[in-house]
């Protein structure tokens, strides 16, 4: 068994003077931003159904025309195709808010207190995670990619 075998790659080993408690907040701190990753996602969605929905409407607005329904087909091309989600704002809109309010702050704060406390190295929760519960010697659980 080589030594890759037995302990994660230098990037993901936890440096000296980060202790446990240490180690768990950058976990916790961690998880918290990859949460907001996924909020973000859940951002995405929203916006391409709602503009998956107003392309839907100009269709249902064409075909209330051809049925001869002109009235109610004004009526939601003046008032639902193209309308503001929340005021003043399309979804594109409500993304680059979150973005720059919460998003970017958070993770460049991340950042910095990763960099602080544990010298940039990122998921060294994780990665001591792996090396607790990966099967030492099997090879497919092997503690770095080959090659490393």
């Amino acid at each position: 068994m080589d030594s890759s075998d037995r302990e994660m790659d230098p990037e993901h080993q936890v440096p000296e003077g980060v202790d446990e408690k240490t180690l768990r907040a950058l976990g916790a701190l961690s998880k918290a931003l990859e949460t907001t990753e996924r909020a973000r996602g859940h951002l995405y969605g929203f916006h391409q159904l709602t503009g998956t929905a107003d392309f839907e409407l100009g269709d249902a607005v064409r075909l209330l025309r051809e049925a001869g329904h002109e009235e109610q087909a004004a009526r939601v091309e003046r008032d639902i195709v193209g309308r503001n989600v929340i005021p003043g704002h399309w979804t594109f809109q409500i993304i680059e808010a979150y973005d720059s309010t919460y998003h970017r702050p958070f993770t460049a704060m991340e950042g910095d207190i990763v960099d602080e406390l544990a010298g940039g190295r990122e998921h060294l929760l994780e990665a001591r995670l792996k090396t607790i519960r990966r099967t030492h010697g099997h090879p497919d659980h092997t503690a770095t990619p080959p090659g490393s």
